[in-house]
């Protein structure tokens, strides 16, 4: 069954534009876990502009579901994931100037020093993911590197979509889709696990979670976005039912039901 995974980073924005105490984080992923979240994401970047080491100590002693600590690849980050032992280590790219990540990161072009790290990470029971471009090169790149979940950007099918009509059928849209679901008959096809995240929102979300193989969706702004309007609780809900929905629904999934 799909998974969805909360990232509330944006939760603790808000905190910091008061550097106060609320809204708390912590809170916000407990109310996400209630509402159906199968896991919690933070991205715990190098200026801490909202998510603090704090909060990554609390998630790990206070959720009860798994937990994805975003990170980059620095020996800082190491030290800290080592230590927290969240159930996944996702590595991203990092600028000191982006809003948020842009663009997947690349494994190809530091294949030898990421493979010591990813194995440091291993050792220490942590799966250890990598967010990548739907770049067939940079599949095999997380594969050799010793990767074991590769998350495949959807920013470029969000922007397709919202682009072009928020017609999942038009060609551009049908093009990104392609590219991703392309990547991840790779991924599958080289023993990793297959996940998707970024950018994803409430309307163009069902043809992401249709593609076949698809474990995961990390989900952050959209869902924070709608809980200011309806809770934490309802929106995560709504985004697991629609989620479910279109998985359900997916050739592969009929397919899967007839042969039973």
């Amino acid at each position: 069954m799909i998974e969805l995974g909360v990232n509330i980073d944006h939760v603790a924005t808000v905190r910091q534009a008061r550097r106060g105490h609320e809204p708390d984080p912590v809170w916000a992923a407990i109310e996400a876990q209630l509402g159906g979240a199968d896991g919690i994401t933070v991205h715990l970047r190098e200026d801490r502009r909202h998510i603090h080491d704090e909060d990554v100590r609390r998630l790990r002693e206070q959720t009860h579901v798994k937990l994805n600590l975003e990170m980059a690849a620095t020996e800082e980050m190491v030290a800290i994931a080592r230590r927290i032992r969240p159930e996944m280590a996702m590595l991203v790219p990092e600028g000191r100037a982006e809003i948020t990540t842009e663009g997947g990161l690349d494994v190809l072009a530091d294949e030898p020093r990421l493979t010591e790290l990813v194995a440091r990470l291993a050792g220490e029971g942590i799966i250890v993911s990598a967010f990548i471009d739907a770049d067939l090169r940079q599949v095999e790149a997380a594969r050799r590197s010793g990767i074991a979940v590769c998350e495949i950007h959807t920013g470029p099918y969000a922007h397709a979509f919202h682009a072009h009509g928020r017609d999942p059928d038009s060609v551009q849209v049908r093009a990104q889709l392609l590219r991703i679901a392309t990547a991840g008959a790779a991924i599958r096809a080289l023993g990793m696990r297959f996940n998707a995240g970024h950018a994803l929102n409430y309307a163009n979300v069902q043809a992401v979670a249709r593609l076949e193989g698809v474990r995961e969706l990390h989900i952050g702004h959209a869902i924070v976005s709608r809980a200011l309007f309806v809770g934490m609780r309802a929106a995560v809900a709504e985004m697991k039912r629609l989620m479910v929905e279109a998985a359900r629904s997916s050739p592969a999934s009929a397919d899967a039901g007839g042969a039973r």
